[in-house]
C-alpha cells in the first residue's frame, strides 16, 4: 500500500498540490503523513503520525514554500508505527540532500544495510525506507541520478519511489512493476503559472489536481523531472511488469484506471464472473461497504436479484484492513459499519466482499447481519482465497495470518458463520481484467513470487529493529 505523489510546479506552491493530491490517496495508507519541498536550494520536511488532513492543514503548509514536492501517507510493512518511520525519509549526506517517498517493500534488507557505513547504527528508524534513503545521501559519486543508477540494480523487491534533492525529482518503479506510478501534466493557470508534472500512485492522485494524464511509469524506469525539456527517462533495468493483482482488485480507487482499464468496471465484472461461477438462491445482494460495492452491483446484474444497501458504513472510520494491529480492526467493524434490519430481516442474503484475509472481521460483518434479522447469509468473494503472504508491499507476512493457509473453505464458512461461501477463481479475476496472466503478480493466491524471499524476511516485519547496532553481515540460511 501508501499513497505517493511528486509535484514540480515552477511558479507555483508545490507543497499544496503534493498534500490534496495525497487526499486522494489516503486509502493507502493512516498511519501518518508527509511532504517534503524544496526551493531549488535547500530541502525542507514536515511529517507526522495521522491522517492527511491532520498532519498537512491549512497551518502547516503556507510555511512549507518552494516548486517542487513529494507526499507520502504510510502503510506500514517494515517497522514499527513511531513518527522516525514515517515518510518522506530525508538525510542530508556529506554530498547531497535525499528525501524519499516509498510504496512497497524491499527483500534484501540485510544485503543493504551491510552495504551502509556504520550499519543500523546510522538509523534512526527501522524501515527499509530510510535504508535505502542513506545509502544514497552516503554514497560516492556524482549527482542523484548517477547514484540512483549505481545503487537501484542492488535493491531488490517493490519499489514505487518519488525520490528529491533540492533541483530535481524523480519518479522509479522496481523493474517488475509490482506497485503502480503514474506520471501527469498540470495545466496552465496564468503567466506566472508554467503548469508543471505531476507523480502519483494513481490517477486518482492527479484527477483532484486536474492534470492530465500522461503515462504509466515503466517497470525499471526512472522519470526525471525538472531539467529543461520536460521529462527525461532513463532505463536503470529490463523492464517485466507484474502488477500486483490486488491493486486492482481492492487497494486502488474504483475511479482510477490501470493498465487501461477503469476499476469499476473491472470489478463490476468479477461479480458478474462470481455470480456464474457461484450462483446463490436469494432475496437481495448487498456489498460490504465501500470496496464490494461494484462487484455486488456486478453480482446483482448477472444473477437478477435485486441489489439493495443492508449496512451503512461511518465515512469517516479508515479501512480496518490497514490497521496496524488486530485490536483495532476488529474494534474499527463496529465503529465502521451498521446494518439496516428494515432491509435485512426475515431475507435470504447475498453478501458481496472484495477478499477475506484473517477472517476476524468478516465473522463480525456475519454476525451483525444475523442480529439484524437476516434469514441467510451467502458470502460469495470477488477474489481467490489467500494462501500465502505477501513481501512487496502488504502487511500479509506471516502465513498463519491468512486464515485460508491453513483452513479449508468449508472450515473458513463455519468459522465466519455464512450459509454458505465461494470465492472468484483466478480465471475469473483475468477474465474481468482482459489481460494475460503474466502481466500481474499472483503470489498471494498461487506462491509464486516473482522475486526470491530469503528466509529471514519472512519471519516479521521488524528485522531492522531486531538487530544489533554496528554492522551487520548478510544472513545466510540456516
Amino acid at each position: 500500500m501508501c499513497g505517493i505523489v511528486g509535484v514540480h510546479a515552477p511558479g507555483q506552491e508545490a507543497a499544496g498540490l503534493a498534500a490534496l493530491g495525497l487526499f486522494a490517496l489516503q486509502h493507502r495508507g493512516q498511519e501518518s503523513a508527509g511532504v517534503a519541498v524544496s526551493d531549488g536550494d535547500q530541502v525542507m520536511v514536515y511529517k507526522d503520525l495521522g491522517m492527511v488532513s491532520q498532519v498537512l492543514d491549512e497551518r502547516r503548509l503556507p510555511s512549507l514554500r518552494g516548486h517542487m514536492a513529494i507526499a507520502h501517507c504510510r502503510y506500514s510493512t517494515t517497522g514499527s508505527t513511531l513518527w522516525e518511520n514515517s515518510q518522506p525519509a530525508f538525510r542530508l549526506g556529506p554530498r547531497r540532500a535525499v528525501a524519499i517517498g516509498h510504496n512497497g517493500n524491499l527483500v534484501n534488507t540485510r544485503e543493504l544495510l551491510a552495504l551502509l557505513p556504520g550499519g543500523r547504527r546510522q538509523l534512526q528508524g527501522s524501515t527499509d525506507t530510510e535504508l535505502l534513503t542513506a545509502l544514497l545521501a552516503s554514497a560516492d559519486g556524482g549527482d542523484l541520478l548517477d547514484v540512483l543508477l549505481a545503487t537501484l540494480p542492488k535493491v531488490r523487491g517493490a519499489f514505487a519511489l518519488v525520490v528529491m534533492d533540492e533541483h530535481r525529482l524523480l519518479g522509479i518503479r522496481d523493474p517488475w512493476g509490482f506497485r503502480p506510478l503514474v506520471l501527469g501534466r498540470l495545466p496552465h493557470g496564468g503567466p506566472r503559472d508554467e503548469g508543471g508534472w505531476v507523480l502519483a500512485s494513481e490517477t486518482a492522485g492527479l484527477d483532484v489536481l486536474g492534470a492530465e494524464y500522461v503515462r504509466d511509469v515503466d517497470p525499471g524506469e526512472i522519470v526525471v523531472l525538472g531539467e529543461p525539456g520536460g521529462p527525461r527517462s532513463v532505463r536503470f533495468a529490463e523492464g517485466r511488469e507484474h502488477l500486483c493483482v490486488f491493486e486492482l482488485i481492492y487497494f486502488a480507487r474504483p475511479d482510477s484506471y490501470m493498465l487501461g482499464r477503469n476499476l469499476y468496471e473491472v470489478r463490476r465484472r468479477m461479480g458478474e464472473a462470481l455470480a456464474r461461477e457461484s450462483p446463490a438462491e436469494a432475496d437481495l445482494v448487498m456489498p460490504v461497504p465501500d470496496t464490494g460495492g461494484p462487484a455486488a452491483a456486478g453480482f446483482a446484474e448477472a444473477s437478477g436479484i435485486p441489489y439493495r444497501e443492508g449496512m451503512t458504513r461511518n465515512r469517516y472510520a479508515g479501512r480496518t484492513f490497514i490497521q496496524p494491529s488486530q485490536a483495532l480492526r476488529q474494534r474499527g467493524v463496529n465503529v465502521k459499519l451498521s446494518p439496516l434490519p428494515e432491509q435485512l430481516r426475515g431475507r435470504r442474503v447475498v453478501v458481496v466482499d472484495d477478499s477475506i484475509v484473517r477472517g476476524t472481521t468478516t465473522r463480525q460483518i456475519v454476525a451483525l447481519l444475523r442480529r439484524a434479522g437476516a434469514r441467510e447469509i451467502h458470502l460469495r468473494i470477488s477474489a481467490p482465497p489467500i494462501h500465502h503472504p505477501c513481501f512487496y508491499g502488504i502487511d500479509t507476512q506471516v502465513e498463519t495470518e491468512l486464515i485460508a493457509a491453513t483452513h479449508t473453505v468449508e472450515e473458513i464458512r463455519a468459522f465466519v458463520g455464512a450459509d454458505s461461501l465461494a470465492y472468484l477463481s483466478i480465471g475469473g479475476v483475468l477474465d474481468a481484467i482482459g489481460l494475460p496472466r503474466e502481466r500481474f503478480c499472483f503470489a498471494c493466491f498461487d506462491g509464486l513470487y516473482p522475486v526470491p524471499v530469503p528466509y529471514d524476511v519472512t519471519s516479521h516485519k521488524f528485522i531492522l529493529e531486531d538487530l544489533p547496532l554496528g554492522d551487520a553481515p548478510v544472513a545466510t540460511p540456516p
